[in-house]
């Protein structure tokens, strides 16, 4: 059973990547921002920085959704620091693959300014980028460079998930 994660910081495509990735892998698509209590979404929008008690909860929902995946589950969440993704696999229930969506600030700012309609802003990016801790060693981790397009980086992640022996 195919379990992933598209991750990366606010503004590096987890959500166009993980929705193209899941439709062509047919599995269902879960954003994790919707996840977020309001209380997360309104500091965010306000440019205040989540810590890790405002993101324990959250990701504790996201892994209750992986755990409850009985056919497989495309994901979205930053997931920042490896102590955030030791959790959701701990909690996911079998093997967990994390599409790393990685970029420089100029690509990621250029993305966050074109993007309508999300509770993130712009100012955020820095500290985003300061508590990411990139999965550089862990199992099962796709890196993507995102100046690439996303059909690009879709295709390269369906086929990087297809190769692997996943096991429930």
């Amino acid at each position: 059973m195919i379990r992933l994660v598209v991750m990366g910081v606010s503004g590096s495509g987890k959500s166009s990547v993980g929705l193209a990735v899941a439709t062509e892998l047919r599995l269902p698509f879960v954003e994790g921002d919707t996840l977020h209590p309001q209380s997360n979404v309104e500091k965010m929008a306000s440019g205040i920085p989540l810590t890790d008690d405002d993101r324990w909860p959250w990701l504790d929902q996201i892994a209750a959704r992986l755990a409850s995946a009985e056919e497989g589950v495309v994901v979205s969440c930053s997931a920042l620091k490896k102590s955030y993704r030791d959790r959701l696999r701990q909690a996911s229930g079998g093997w967990l693959g994390f599409i790393f969506l990685d970029g420089t600030r100029e690509v990621l700012r250029d993305h966050m300014s074109k993007r309508t309609g999300h509770f993130m802003p712009l100012s955020m990016l820095d500290s985003q980028l300061a508590t990411l801790e990139p999965p550089t060693g862990e199992a099962l981790v796709l890196r993507q460079d995102i100046e690439h397009p996303v059909e690009q980086i879709a295709a390269a992640s369906i086929e990087w998930a297809r190769a692997q022996n996943w096991q429930s």
